[in-house]
């Protein structure tokens, strides 16, 4: 691609975007960093293509990447979590942060039920057991959720729906969320040391911060109802994860599912990989077919905005 090109740049970082979001973007000359582009890649890029966007689906977005790019005006994350960009930075710099936020909400929640209902009914652990050649019917015991509380920290788009599922599944649903003002019916707001102490299964639906970060440690855990399942589709930060492997070791936590993790990839070898009861996916929760392209057109459309609202400013 020339860099003589008389469009505007857009930087994805990533490999593709949805058809449905790029047919948005006919202004902007495209500019994808590939499967997996390092901090270097995106430098480089930004340096030679000048992007006035930049729309996130991997990797970090810091000062280093905005100074790269001498005419950034817009970072639009295509998701809804935003810690991945340097918010600070960006505000130093006058460049707008966006999130697509609600995209991927169904996909998300329905992967936290996925995991929630595989740590209850033991469902990996089963097939390898009948791979193996064992029939366990005399002796495995599953959890029922019926009348079980679930314990949701964060109340947005994603808890919501998470909500919903398990007031359908005939549970009690406790919610902690210093932002709601108010609570679906049917869910109870409360503390989050009362959440802890009450839920038979705590999911986490909530963006991770400075002040939270390794918000589940070993004084969190001690507080848990023993054989509590824990779910996260968050951020894996939001765990201290050699606590987490304790308190699955010693029982006070029966299951764990997690879809992210405190480094992504996460590393291997890793503690996790050798705990029978943590259920692994690959930070995939927010990845379906309709939340790909809800994600893509919300990216685009936040860029365009942005776009379009500061070239009024300057006319």
């Amino acid at each position: 691609m020339s860099t003589t090109a008389t469009k505007p740049v857009l930087l994805v970082t990533a490999a593709d975007l949805a058809p449905q979001a790029l047919d948005m973007l006919g202004d902007f000359e495209v500019v994808f960093a590939g499967k997996q582009p390092t901090e270097d890649d995106i430098v480089a890029l930004c340096a030679r293509y000048k992007p006035v966007a930049i729309i996130v689906r991997y990797g970090k977005v810091n000062a280093r990447i905005m100074d790269a790019a001498g005419n950034l005006q817009v970072i639009s994350k295509h998701g809804s979590g935003i810690d991945v960009i340097d918010q600070d930075a960006a505000a130093a710099r006058g460049i707008a942060v966006r999130a697509a936020a609600g995209a991927n909400a169904a996909a998300v929640a329905e992967h936290a039920w996925a995991l929630i209902l595989a740590c209850a009914k033991s469902v990996p652990q089963l097939d390898a057991r009948m791979r193996a050649g064992h029939w366990d019917k005399a002796t495995h015991k599953s959890i029922e959720l019926d009348g079980r509380t679930l314990g949701l920290v964060g109340l947005g788009a994603i808890g919501r729906r998470a909500a919903t599922i398990g007031l359908a599944f005939g549970m009690n649903v406790l919610a902690f969320d210093p932002y709601a003002k108010e609570a679906p019916a049917g869910v109870k707001l409360t503390s989050l040391g009362e959440l802890y102490v009450q839920s038979d299964v705590v999911s986490l639906h909530c963006p991770l911060t400075p002040e939270n970060r390794k918000m589940l440690n070993r004084d969190a855990f001690d507080c848990f109802k023993p054989g509590a399942i824990l779910v996260n589709t968050a951020r894996g930060g939001l765990i201290d994860e050699p606590a987490l492997v304790e308190a699955l070791a010693s029982g006070r936590l029966r299951a764990a599912g997690l879809d992210s993790f405190d480094v992504e990839p996460m590393t291997t070898p890793h503690p996790f990989q050798g705990v029978a009861n943590i259920i692994l996916s690959p930070h995939i929760g927010g990845v379906s077919d309709a939340a790909y392209v809800n994600m893509g057109k919300g990216a685009a459309a936040n860029v365009l905005a942005v776009i379009e609202e500061r070239s009024r400013t300057a006319a």
